[in-house]
């Protein structure tokens, strides 16, 4: 039987590689960190890392390392167990009261990543009699989460309130008994914010829910750095907030649900990524904890990830490159084509500058993108390194 299924993947593989939309998955023998390193060309190099979602540093940091070493010797290794059988311990109830504290919210729920986050939320909270609204460019885990449900499904323009309005009305007028607003605090490939205050005014009006992604704002978006909510004033506005542990906050694995007690409740209950999966590792939970300590006591690596981000989008404008606005760490080079999208970041990374091209179906036809992502790790050489060498592969490029 597979020797039939064999000649239809491999026809489809060759597919992918002849758009030239193959991922190949380049292997790091180094921690994760400003600088790692990798193997390109066949030969083992140092390379400067623009495209981690390590946004304040943390994954290697001295501190997280020795409290996870720590936590190894206290908790052990794993939990073998799922969180209602014989998988809590102490360290996870801790790390839950702290993030609801940060976040704002009055409980937390962690789950194995946030991808399943996202999918335990939807099928618990919503029925087949209720409706939920979902910004056009959310993350796949928010659409795969909703097609776990049996709810009504609207879409609205990425951030375009007029739109979202007019699906909030449709909900109503087809008598949706619960309306949930569900939309990324930050849009990954283009570093773009929603308009959360605005989102709010209007789920107040059409009395719904609203839920934010947060995952790439949490830890450095905000005065404090509690994301997206702090940023726009919303925090007690905000009924839903997930993110995850595996990006600015450690950069490990590890999701969470920070919301209403009694939807953290109800999750407990009937979320089945959260029932059937095992238990965050305990020396995650403990690390995170440490990341927190970090974030609550100095604002300096959100400080110097602001610097670095403004320093390499300035000097990026100045050079002639389309960069989409914004002040985000995330800050997408706009290439256009595939084909010179990929070109490009095996140029930059022939030139020290590991970066990724992203192309359809992750972004839209002929908006293929160098999605470079900014850390606090990273020094000023560092970025201005990066554009020297963006400026010299755009020369070979077109040469």
């Amino acid at each position: 039987m597979f020797t039939s299924v064999r000649d239809d993947l491999r026809a489809t593989l060759d597919e992918i590689r002849a758009a030239g939309l193959f991922k190949p998955e380049r292997v790091i023998g180094t921690p994760q960190s400003a600088t790692v390193g990798v193997t390109a060309g066949g030969r083992p190099g140092e390379v400067l890392n623009f495209c981690a979602n390590n946004y304040l540093g943390l994954a290697d940091h001295p501190e997280v390392v020795a409290a996870a070493h720590e936590a190894l010797d206290r908790w052990g290794y794993g939990m073998a167990s799922v969180r209602f059988i014989c998988g809590t311990q102490e360290v996870h109830k801790e790390l839950e009261a702290r993030l609801s504290a940060f976040l704002g919210q009055e409980d937390t729920i962690l789950y194995s990543s946030c991808f399943d986050a996202n999918g335990g939320v939807f099928e618990t909270l919503l029925g087949a009699e209720d409706a939920v609204i979902s910004d056009a460019l959310n993350h796949a885990s928010i659409i795969d989460g909703i097609r776990l449900s049996k709810a009504r499904r609207f879409r609205y323009a990425n951030r375009d309130m007029a739109d979202l309005e007019r699906q909030l009305k449709e909900a109503d007028e087809g008598g949706a008994r619960r309306k949930l607003v569900v939309t990324d605090g930050v849009f990954s490939m283009d570093g773009y914010v929603a308009p959360l205050r605005e989102i709010c005014d209007l789920a107040d009006r059409y009395d719904a829910m609203v839920m934010v992604d947060d995952s790439h704002a949490v830890g450095f978006v905000g005065p404090g750095g509690r994301g997206t909510p702090e940023l726009h004033g919303v925090m007690d506005r905000v009924d839903i907030i997930t993110g995850t542990l595996g990006k600015a906050l450690g950069g490990a694995s590890g999701g969470y649900v920070a919301a209403r007690a009694e939807i953290v409740a109800l999750l407990r209950q009937r979320s089945r990524p959260y029932l059937f999966s095992n238990t965050l590792a305990p020396v995650i939970a403990a690390a995170s904890l440490k990341v927190l300590d970090l974030l609550e006591s100095a604002d300096d690596l959100r400080i110097r990830l602001a610097e670095n981000t403004a320093l390499f989008r300035s000097r990026m404008t100045e050079e002639g490159f389309d960069i989409l606005p914004g002040d985000h760490a995330i800050a997408p080079v706009m290439i256009g084509d595939a084909a010179k999208a990929g070109r490009m970041a095996e140029l930059l990374l022939e030139r020290g500058v590991y970066v990724i091209g992203f192309s359809y179906p992750v972004v839209p036809q002929g908006q293929a993108r160098i999605r470079v992502q900014l850390s606090a790790a990273h020094s000023t050489e560092d970025v201005n390194r990066a554009v020297d060498a963006f400026v010299a592969a755009r020369a070979e490029l077109e040469g």
